[in-house]
């Protein structure tokens, strides 16, 4: 029986919310973690998966970030950060089914029935390039292949990407009984500074728990600087605040929405089509 009982409509507010709350920008995250304790999510609820790789709650939220960018109350950057505009900068509370009309007319240029709303949106989420819904498909798609790999395959992938980020000395130690340590390198920062880091990568289909942040942190105690944990899956709230918590050496998180960024950015596996898209301008026949 599902513990989540929030619709994209239910997150309008609390999103306005959290965004106000972080100085009126943030990373996808910083606003799942903000909301979480606004709403006092369980872990169950924040967790419990919708498709795939992604949580009911990454997958609703994106929707309603949509709705609200369409609008004009925020906006994103292509490095991935939602901010609020100038009119979402006054904005505190809006009602959700008049954010949905407005969006719905705004889609369609007419005056649309209210019943039919959500599935215009849908469609149009489904074709529009800069959707957060299209790009969860092919992040799922690569997720989905990257379960198939090997457990080694999974770790040379993870070692070439970090080759391909600028470090260097990149090895797969993939060691049994070395504490989940998988691999380690170097990466040098300006041409001055150097950290030796070690890396656990693991995939998985769930959530990475808090236990597995602790067990690797103390695997990695005296023979690194850094560590960093990569997976296909996530990391629980509690498996966040672990790795940076007080106190403790700070460990590094890739979970699998940004692996699949990292892979699409460093063209590793992934191949990104440009549409030529052409408009006629009749106005300038007009006065030609």
């Amino acid at each position: 029986m599902s513990l989540f009982n929030y619709t994209y409509k239910d997150f309008f507010n609390p999103i306005i919310r959290s965004m106000h709350i972080l100085g009126g920008s943030a990373s996808i995250p910083e606003i799942e973690d903000a909301i979480i304790n606004i709403l006092n999510l369980s872990e169950g609820s924040a967790t419990e998966i919708y498709k795939g790789n992604v949580t009911k709650l990454s997958y609703e939220l994106a929707v309603a970030r949509n709705f609200l960018k369409k609008i004009g109350l925020i906006e994103s950057s292509t490095r991935g950060i939602w901010a609020l505009t100038s009119m979402g900068t006054n904005t505190l509370n809006v009602d959700p089914d008049e954010i949905i009309l407005i969006a719905g007319n705004l889609f369609s240029q007419t005056e649309i029935d209210s019943s039919l709303i959500e599935n215009e949106i849908a469609l149009e989420f489904e074709n529009d390039s800069n959707s957060e819904i299209l790009e969860l498909e092919w992040q799922e798609q690569l997720l989905k292949t990257l379960k198939t790999l090997s457990p080694s395959k999974f770790e040379w992938l993870c070692q070439r990407l970090l080759r391909e980020l600028g470090f260097i000395n990149v090895e797969v130690t993939g060691k049994v009984g070395d504490g989940g340590i998988d691999g380690k390198g170097i990466l040098k920062i300006g041409s001055v500074l150097s950290f030796f880091v070690v890396f656990q990568c693991k995939r998985y289909q769930g959530g990475v728990a808090a236990e597995e942040i602790r067990g690797f942190r103390g695997a990695l105690e005296g023979r690194a600087d850094k560590g960093l944990f990569i997976t296909t899956g996530h990391f629980t709230k509690e498996a966040r605040k672990e790795a940076s918590r007080d106190g403790a050496k700070f460990i590094d998180l890739i979970d699998g929405l940004q692996l699949a960024e990292k892979l699409k950015e460093t063209g590793l596996g992934i191949k990104t089509e440009l549409i030529e898209k052409i408009h006629v301008n009749v106005e300038w026949f007009d006065n030609f």
